[in-house]
């Protein structure tokens, strides 16, 4: 007989986060109860980043993919309490939230400073500086408890180069102002908004990205004043939609002229 036995078991579920392999051991000698341990094995469902990169134009390593894998737990386990997103399921936070994060990463030049407003749970300035590690990224919201879960990341994540900010935009400006590359959100209501904003914060060369739906057209018609006012111009408009039939998304960019 053995000294010692090893059982192995994995418990999975299509619906959770992670699939946990518990491994037990038994000492035959001193008869001492099995001891347990967890190992976390990684959500097949984060390989969908690595799956549809190059359609996206980026490129993401298998430690890269490992944070996203943390990520997901974290956030799902955070949201159970303080309800950081209305979106729950597994595939629809990696392809909605983390994927959609990553669509204008081809935008941003590497070495940006990057002014992310309107955080909410990090998106997209986490996931962008999880795959473009050279950006300096910083994380606005006023939502504490949202601010709270960012600064947990960051540590988890182990990211550096990350400032994670608890306040208003407008509040920021006064100190801040002028001294980003890019500016960027998901999240403000309307593009007029975004411009009024975002546009002071931007460096003589910067552009704002703005990432929007359906309505992103009309919201181009209705920022035509504001843009022309701020000496702006649009740059660009992507179009794509988002792998499964997850939604039609516009990323909106502009820049100022002489």
């Amino acid at each position: 007989m053995p000294l010692f036995e090893c059982e192995l078991v994995l418990i999975e579920s299509p619906g959770a986060a992670l699939s946990i392999l518990f491994i037990s051991f038994g000492c035959h000698l001193c008869s001492q109860e099995a001891v347990i341990k967890p190992i976390y094995t990684a959500n097949p469902l984060v390989s969908y980043l690595a799956e549809y990169a190059g359609e996206f134009s980026f490129s993401i390593s298998q430690e890269e993919i490992s944070r996203f894998d943390i990520y997901l737990r974290e956030l799902k386990a955070w949201n159970e309490k303080f309800n950081l997103t209305a979106i729950k399921d597994d595939r629809e936070i990696v392809i909605k939230h983390f994927l959609d994060s990553l669509t204008p990463i081809r935008l941003i030049k590497p070495g940006s400073t990057v002014l992310d407003i309107g955080s909410g749970a990090g998106f997209p300035g986490i996931p962008l500086k999880i795959v473009e590690p050279s950006l300096n990224v910083t994380l606005l919201d006023s939502v504490n408890k949202k601010v709270t879960f960012m600064k947990h990341m960051i540590g988890e994540l182990g990211l550096t180069g990350v400032e994670v900010i608890h306040g208003r935009a407008e509040d920021l400006a006064k100190t801040r102002k002028g001294g980003f590359d890019v500016v960027i959100s998901r999240a403000l209501a309307g593009l007029p908004d975004f411009i009024k904003i975002g546009e002071p914060f931007l460096k003589p060369e910067g552009i704002l990205i703005a990432m929007k739906g359906s309505r992103a057209d009309e919201e181009v018609k209705e920022a035509a004043k504001i843009i022309e006012k701020r000496r702006m111009r649009i740059r660009g408009v992507e179009r794509f939609s988002l792998p499964g039939g997850a939604g039609d998304r516009v990323i909106v960019i502009l820049e100022r002229y002489a």
